[in-house]
């Protein structure tokens, strides 16, 4: 295969060059962007053509004539602290005014929310009011009480559009109002829009909609500065029309409390309660079902209708219980490492998946002495071991290919990287790669509809506190195993879901939704999972896993993992196991193994098996509970090493360290996929040096083999 699978964004003023770089990358659809325009010049050159579709704004004059029905957002102010009897809040004082403007149309005493978080309590709407005028609500406060005022907000601008401008240093360009298609009177007019515009775009072959409804939660600050972001919220989803909806359904009456949690805002780390995810599965039914109308229209035209995995995507939910009710031929979506390609690759319900690699040819990479070279070969080289995993059916790039044009040496390496997709592509086929013979679950609040997505607060941003367990999926997307994803709930359900899993992973800081805070004092929960151990399973604690402090427990599970965590409870009680011992996990690592973040005052209970202890804190141990081993592990950040130390210690803990070398690489930068469906097999050089390895196959032979930098080798099985 020396052509297709991949998608190339394009201009008016760049239509020789487009046609030039289409040879060399073998393309076979191009695209526009936001900010760029389609060449009619290149509507009949073999190419499918994709055409993005704002379903939510790029219509102001719609927006200004309806403002009834601009989008909307809860807001809540920071806590302030009543010095005297009254005590006034400026509504906007921490957010960039030009975002957003205060609702006033629809009753505040209604959708409004003031809290004294001193005592968590409601303010009676009697106690306070709103002076239009200044902006502020006034309160008649309980002095040196804390208050916050949640209140909704339409938005004046569309915060990925804000995002475009100033990124790419846009001048004199309108700033984009949002709309809510939601609501009666743009809902019909969205769809009579989208109708004719498939009649008077003929040439489109591919509707990609950007997306459909909502925005993910982002707001900006007073300095126009991020401010609060969640690429899971559902802040962003609401309006008085839509809540109404969700009133009738439920019986009983929305709080904005529910979306602005405590103050934290409900994201995706916080334990979601059950008014949430009664709202969450409204939406996403909802959202289904306005999505497939339009997808109808679409379709009718004889177009295929594609999701862009990202900006307006809440309700959505690829992983959530009525995404194939929409009817999508294909979803799009950033490719920022394995786990967010596996975020896109692993959808089900569509005719193929496409990753957008990076970087995106914007002038913040693409400037004078800039090397985005770099960051093409690290984005390609991570992803790569997911998508030998599984795969993507396509890729591609977005922005200006202009600016891209001026930098030849990244444009041979994507042209290297679109040739080896395509063989890659070709050699692994439509079959499952060889997977170790028992599941990985990984078990959080969330399951299933966070597939690949925890840790993440910005799609794959890095987060100071969410590496050390963001590495867990990294290195899973590229391993041999089928992962799955579960919530204490599905075991509470039915404890079945267990029965093909061999190992367990609970991974995260105490108290939120991936550790499980106060499902770990559900006892079914428990004495099911100790169960699951007991009769062989292996249970894999990263972090704080089953933190919660009760019965003289902070790990619930402290008897499976072999340690706990001293709070300052217990330190009358003398502790002896500090030895470390080595062990099967550790036999690849060389020098001090990082635990990221790391954990303070863990101690071994007696008799664990201590692997690295540093100044009586320990990082790593293990230990047998009856038939089955738990594995304690303080933060794994994604390197090579730690993959393979997380590989050793799930086939620990499942018991199975003997079937462990089959299609593997005594190298750690260096790894091996097997596609038996297809006869192939493959060795990959993760590194930007040449290694040596030595390779075993699936019967149990073995050779040794140089690879050069980056080398991947395909073999007959």
């Amino acid at each position: 295969m020396d052509k297709g699978r991949v998608t190339l964004p394009t201009d008016l003023d760049i239509i020789p060059q487009t046609l030039e770089v289409m040879e060399r990358l073998g393309v076979d659809a191009l695209r526009d962007c936001d900010g760029t325009e389609f060449p009619e010049e290149l509507l009949n050159k073999g190419a499918k053509v994709y055409a993005t579709y704002f379903t939510t704004r790029k219509d102001n004059k719609w927006a200004e004539e309806n403002p009834d029905e601009v989008q909307q957002m809860y807001l809540v102010t920071n806590p302030e602290t009543a010095i005297e009897d009254i005590l006034e809040i400026e509504l906007m004082k921490d957010f960039y005014k030009p975002q957003f403007k205060v609702n006033t149309m629809h009753d505040i005493t209604k959708w409004w929310e003031v809290i004294d978080r001193t005592t968590g309590g409601i303010v009676p709407v009697s106690e306070w009011n709103y002076n239009e005028n200044t902006g502020k609500v006034i309160i008649n406060a309980k002095k040196f009480h804390e208050y916050t005022v949640s209140f909704l907000a339409f938005i004046m601008w569309d915060p990925v559009h804000m995002y475009n401008y100033l990124t790419n240093d846009w001048k004199d360009v309108e700033h984009q109002l949002t709309y809510d298609v939601r609501q009666p009177k743009t809902k019909k007019y969205v769809k009579e829009k989208l109708a004719k515009w498939c009649e008077d775009n003929p040439n489109v072959d591919v509707v990609r909609f950007t997306t459909f409804f909502h925005q993910f939660t982002l707001n900006f600050n007073d300095e126009g500065k991020e401010k609060f972001v969640d690429w899971f919220g559902y802040s962003a989803s609401v309006s008085p029309y839509v809540l109404e909806q969700f009133e009738e359904e439920v019986g009983y009456k929305f709080r904005p409390e529910y979306i602005i949690d405590e103050g934290y805002q409900n994201n995706t780390f916080r334990i979601p309660k059950k008014e949430y995810k009664d709202f969450m599965d409204f939406q996403q039914r909802e959202v289904a079902k306005l999505a497939k109308e339009l997808v109808d229209i679409v379709h009718s035209h004889k177009k295929e209708a594609m999701m862009f995995l990202g900006d307006h995507w809440i309700g959505t939910e690829p992983f959530g219980k009525y995404f194939n009710d929409i009817g999508l031929d294909s979803v799009v979506g950033s490719v920022g490492n394995g786990t967010t390609l596996r975020l896109i690759s692993d959808i089900e319900g569509v005719k193929y998946t496409e990753g957008r690699f990076l970087p995106y040819f914007f002038p913040d990479t693409f400037y004078e002495g800039g090397d985005p070279k770099k960051e093409a070969v690290e984005n390609w080289i991570t992803a790569r071991r997911a998508i030998l995993r599984s795969p993507v059916d396509r890729i591609g790039y977005g922005g200006y290919l202009k600016l891209a044009l001026n930098f030849p040496d990244f444009m041979s390496y994507i042209e290297d990287v679109c040739n080896e997709f395509r063989t890659l592509y070709s050699n692994i086929g439509d079959g499952k790669p060889y997977a170790a013979p028992f599941k990985v679950a990984v078990l959080n609040s969330w399951g299933k509809i966070r597939s690949w997505g925890t840790y993440m607060v910005a799609h794959a941003l890095w987060n100071k506190k969410c590496y050390s367990y963001g590495g867990i999926l990294e290195a899973l997307s590229g391993m041999p195993f089928d992962v799955k994803f579960i919530s204490f709930d599905d075991i509470r359900e039915d404890k079945s879901i267990l029965d093909d899993v061999g190992v367990i992973i609970n991974a995260g800081s105490a108290y939120t939704a991936n550790s499980g805070g106060e499902n770990w004092l559900d006892v079914d929960i428990l004495t099911a999972i100790k169960e699951f151990v007991a009769e062989g399973g292996g249970f894999i604690g990263v972090g704080e896993p089953t933190a919660y402090e009760k019965n003289g427990r902070y790990f619930q599970l402290a008897s499976v993992l072999g340690v706990d965590k001293e709070l300052g409870f217990s330190l009358s009680t003398d502790r002896y196991n500090w030895k470390e011992r080595p062990h099967f996990i550790t036999e690849e690592c060389n020098g001090e193994i990082d635990f990221g973040e790391g954990m303070k005052d863990i101690y071994a209970l007696k008799n664990a098996n201590v692997i690295v202890n540093r100044n009586e804190n320990i990082q790593l141990a293990t230990n047998d509970y009856y038939k089955g081993r738990g594995v304690y592990i303080s933060g794994i950040p994604y390197s090579f090493q730690n993959s393979r130390l997380l590989y050793r210690a799930i086939f620990f803990a499942a018991g199975k360290e003997n079937e462990m070398k089959k299609w593997y690489s005594d190298n750690i930068n260096v790894e091996v996929h097997a596609y038996p469906n297809t006869n192939k097999y493959c060795v990959v050089n993760n590194t930007y040096e040449p290694q040596k390895t030595v390779v075993y196959k699936g019967d149990n032979t073995k050779y040794n083999l140089d690879l050069e930098a980056n080398e991947i080798m395909w073999f007959d099985i």
